[in-house]
């Protein structure tokens, strides 16, 4: 994928006494009374910022924060905590500027957070008159927001068709590294997991996947319609009998190319989804009608282990069990530990992959944590993300 890169044109001083427009994700959590919670998106825009500052750039940075109200401006809706968050990460104050889009006074080796551009109105729509305002403000836009990419809004999509120089921030560059690396260019067995409760919300990813993997691990509910597909009961387990059909011709797809969906020989269960009943280890065709499948048994995890630890490529999405409650986590911490040990490149992404990464503590033996939770998964179904679209367009012009 061919995009300007933002680490090129600072390097080579095409950025000095230029404005420069970064649109980051700044979309932390807030405690009711205003104080963010999780600081993680704040800190991973700080490079881009620096470089730019570095670069003798005149700095203006936005995002969206929450689901504001177009053109209603509320006092929830205010960027203040990120600008005093961002002002202490940077070692300087950072000016916090509303209603912007007619002008921004910066100048070279400055840098203003401009308040939250979703309360603009034609945001959402990428209307042309609001976009081409932005683009105004700039001489150089610099897309750094991957979990936005799946969006064509005006602050994401019509800044950068309109803007002198378009070009994507260190963030989103890493991100269009992984993903070819991964998906476009893997060294192979290429292996994907792909958890959640429904096969219904990632159908296309599995529908998508099982044209180019050599493996495809499923876990939670998702492996349960996988089970049944493969005539195994699962007792009272969430499941989706309606897509058997769609499950058992991923099996086929899979198959008619050489490569596999296990289907687990051992399961944990439990009669109630509560962190403290009881866990039962069974093997795969022994499960009780009245049995809720909470997780992968120890001789399929052991199993999906090895896989993981002679693929090339991993792709995660997802874990295989109600990792949260303890009982119930084994399948997941079995398959994590692998990934980690596997000398495979690893892409991981989505929130609860996140939090069983945190929970493991294996954040440097992933080869590649995406940010971004929509956009991760539409790379997956195989889609063309709007970010990466108009800036391989741009590069090309």
């Amino acid at each position: 994928m061919n995009v300007l890169r933002f680490s090129d044109l600072a390097a080579s001083g095409r950025a000095r006494g230029q404005r420069v427009f970064i649109r980051a994700d700044l979309n932390v959590p807030l405690s009711d009374d205003g104080q963010i919670t999780e600081d993680t998106r704040v800190r991973a825009s700080v490079p881009c910022i620096k470089m730019a500052l570095d670069a003798g750039a005149a700095v203006m940075v936005t995002s969206h924060l929450g689901r504001p109200t177009e053109g209603e401006f509320k006092p929830e809706d205010s960027l203040a905590p990120v600008a005093k968050r961002l002002g202490e990460l940077l070692g300087r104050e950072v000016p916090l500027v509303a209603n912007w889009v007619d002008g921004v006074d910066v100048q070279p080796g400055q840098v203003v957070l401009l308040e939250n551009c979703r309360v603009n109105k034609g945001e959402k729509k990428n209307k042309e008159e609001l976009a081409r305002k932005m683009a105004a403000l700039c001489d150089i836009f610099v897309h750094d927001a991957f979990g936005t990419a799946h969006r064509a809004e005006a602050s994401t999509y019509g800044i950068a068709e309109y803007a002198k120089i378009a070009c994507a921030g260190p963030l989103l560059a890493a991100e269009i590294d992984a993903i070819s690396k991964a998906l476009a260019n893997p060294k192979r067995p290429l292996v994907a997991i792909v958890a959640g409760s429904k096969v219904s919300t990632k159908l296309t990813i599995l529908q998508s996947l099982a044209k180019n993997v050599d493996g495809l691990i499923v876990g939670g509910g998702i492996a349960n319609t996988f089970m049944l597909a493969a005539g195994l009961k699962i007792g009272k387990s969430l499941a989706e009998p309606d897509l058997l059909g769609e499950a058992k011709a991923v099996i086929e797809a899979m198959k008619a190319r050489g490569a596999e969906v296990p289907i687990p020989v051992d399961v944990v269960t439990a009669k109630a989804f509560a962190a403290d009943a009881p866990a039962t280890v069974k093997d795969a065709a022994d499960v009780a009608d009245d049995d809720l499948i909470l997780d992968i048994g120890p001789k399929t995890a052991a199993l999906l282990a090895d896989k993981l630890k002679a693929a090339g490529t991993i792709v995660w999405n997802g874990p295989v069990g109600v990792f949260e409650f303890d009982a119930f986590a084994h399948g997941t911490e079995t398959v994590a530990r692998a990934i980690a040990a596997s000398d495979a490149f690893s892409i991981a992404g989505g929130g609860d992959t996140l939090a069983a990464i945190a929970k493991y503590g294996i954040e440097k033996d992933i080869g590649y944590i995406s940010t971004g939770g929509g956009a991760f998964l539409e790379v997956l179904e195989g889609k063309t993300l709007p970010a990466f679209e108009i800036l391989t367009r741009r590069a090309a012009a």
